[in-house]
């Protein structure tokens, strides 16, 4: 049985953290697919890039009301998908090439991991290595990080009805873009692929089973964004699918109150899980929580000695910058167990790359209402400032909200064209502590970009001074 000092379970984040300060550690990767995770794989990059080409589709279609003579006469699909797998199946590639040839420490296990005990894995072949190609492994480590992610949720009655279903891990593989597509949920990823498959020419049904889309989010940007959903989509709110029907090339979805959608593909965006229920981890004294998520400390430590876990696997907010956070955390952790340090989990921010696109940090407005807070709120829409005029924005803006009296930001909440970037400003305030009226007065803002949406937010909670 082969013995080292760190073995690593999953090679996205926590394949990042392993750096030449680990140069005296023998260590083992085990990961059952590509290297690069959920983020570079299915997730986060592959998305944004097909959101990006939606964008650029939507920008033709809109020229006429810049003055532009320009028409959208298609997308062609394979090259759209031929030209985004290229690029990120390479870098998955380089990365799995790296571990195996530049790095003599490393041993990279291909296949499923499994605990057999406390600190011991059989890492059996997963995917196409189950042909006989790969053979089962027995091995153990002083340390184990956990890092194997999580998974899309796939509800009843989809899950037996027979019909055939795509998910955000296969959806954007597929050899055709449909015509018609039917997307089960109302959350961030079904935003996202909504964008991406109407922009590109579908046409999209949203099914939620809640009473609104992109629950969780501040109110203003959730009455905002299903006006606009509401617009371009056909969206079915506080409906649950009682049948389906169909095959590769047609579905029929009937819902709970007898009506029903037609669609040439069905798209489950329900939510996701974590994969802790496919290690074994009985066998470590290792515990999950009531949704099944590894337990961490702030120090990402799990219940059983020597076991860590980072990202998907454990983490609640799931996100590619908090795990790469997190796996920064369990590198320093690792190598100084005499002077650890903690994940910060005090204002992560997070961005939907939809249309219009929409970035948060912080409380929300209903947030503070149920925290009994004492808040101010500044809002300032695109429409209001000179770049907004530029881009014809009617939806966008910007929301603020401020504790009275000591003027701290308690969130910030952006909705309309470079969202994720605007909020930057707001999430170092919130992170260091600058109160409004410094963020707002002490630095210049640019004029007439588009950042001075921020600026005339921060002084429209009349906290500024």
């Amino acid at each position: 049985m082969r013995h080292h000092d760190l073995i690593i379970v999953g090679a996205g984040s926590g394949n990042t953290f392993v750096d030449e300060s680990f140069a005296d550690w023998d260590i083992g990767i085990v990961e059952r697919a590509r290297f690069g995770g959920t983020c570079l794989n299915a997730g986060c990059i592959p998305t944004k890039m097909f959101a990006h080409t939606a964008d650029v589709a939507g920008q033709v279609r809109d020229a006429a009301r810049f003055g532009l003579d320009a028409s959208f006469n298609g997308a062609d699909w394979a090259a759209i998908r031929d030209r985004v797998f290229g690029r990120t199946d390479e870098v998955g590639r380089r990365g799995r090439e790296h571990r195996l040839h530049d790095c003599p420490n490393t041993t990279v296990y291909r296949g499923q991991a499994r605990f057999t005990g406390p600190r011991e894995l059989r890492v059996e072949p997963a995917g196409q290595d189950r042909a006989g190609q790969g053979a089962v492994t027995e091995i153990t480590a002083r340390h184990i990080v956990l890092a194997a992610g999580a998974r899309p949720v796939v509800p009843e009655p989809v899950a037996s009805a027979g019909v055939p279903f795509e998910t955000s891990s296969t959806i954007m593989h597929t050899p055709r873009r449909p015509g018609r597509l039917a997307i089960l949920g109302g959350g961030y990823v079904a935003a996202e692929f909504a964008h991406i498959f109407a922009g590109l020419g579908s046409r999209i049904t949203l099914i939620e089973m809640g009473g609104e889309l992109l629950a969780g989010q501040d109110e203003s940007v959730v009455a905002a964004y299903s006006k606009v959903a509401g617009q371009r989509y056909d969206v079915r709110l506080r409906r649950q699918v009682t049948e389906l029907a169909g095959d590769a090339d047609s579905v029929r979805i009937v819902l709970d109150d007898g009506s029903a959608a037609e669609a040439d593909m069905l798209l489950v965006a329900a939510g996701r899980v974590s994969n802790a229920d496919e290690l074994g981890l009985e066998q470590t004294g290792v515990k999950l929580d009531d949704a099944g998520r590894v337990t961490v400390d702030a120090y990402q430590r799990t219940t059983a000695d020597g076991i860590w876990a980072l990202g998907d696997i454990s983490s609640p907010v799931q996100l590619k910058h908090v795990a790469n956070r997190q796996a920064k955390v369990v590198a320093h952790n690792l190598l100084h167990p005499d002077r650890p340090v903690a994940t910060d989990m005090g204002a992560v921010p997070a961005a939907i790359f939809t249309d219009p696109q929409i970035a948060a940090v912080g409380r929300t407005e209903q947030d503070c209402r149920d925290q009994g807070l004492d808040y101010a709120v500044g809002m300032r829409h695109y429409r209001d400032v000179a770049y907004g005029w530029a881009l014809q924005d009617t939806t966008g803006f910007c929301k603020v909200l401020a504790e009275r009296g000591s003027g701290r930001l308690l969130g910030a909440h952006i909705l309309g064209p470079e969202a994720s970037t605007l909020i930057q400003p707001l999430v170092v305030a919130i992170s260091c502590d600058l109160p409004v009226h410094t963020l707002a007065r002490k630095p210049y803002w640019i004029h007439p970009a588009l950042t001075e949406v921020v600026e005339n937010a921060l002084f429209d909670t009349g906290l500024t001074g």
